[in-house]
Parts: structure tokens; sequence; C-alpha cells
């Protein structure tokens, strides 16, 4: 997965923290656990505030 894979990686981080608010989740933890998921593999010097929003808001969705 990379970081692009927004809709993936919010469903893998619903299973991984299932009693976490994703609206609660700050974007520092949101990266270190989008980075440590398995079969993640990519780098995060292409992390930005944007894509950690999208991961965000499919990740809201996707508990929705």
């Amino acid at each position: 997965m990379k970081w692009t894979d927004t809709q993936e990686l919010a469903v893998e981080l619903s299973e991984a923290h299932p009693d976490v608010d994703p609206l609660k989740v700050n974007f520092v933890d949101l990266m270190n656990w989008v980075a440590a998921l398995p079969g993640f593999n990519d780098d995060t010097k292409y992390c930005g505030e944007k894509i950690l929003e999208a991961i965000q808001q499919a990740w809201i969705d996707e508990v929705a």
C-alpha cells in the first residue's frame, strides 16, 4: 500500500484500531499508524497534510 491508497488504508486502520474515533486522531499518530500497517511500503517523506486529511476522512466514512 502507498499513501494514496486512502480507502484501503482506512479499512486497515478501522480494523487495527476499532475502538478509536478517527476524529480524535492527530496527524502525527495517524502517520505513524499508517506506516506501521502490514503491507504498507511507502516512504514517510511522501506524506503530507492533504494525504493525511484524505486518509482520516476515508476512515471516518468507513466507520460511519
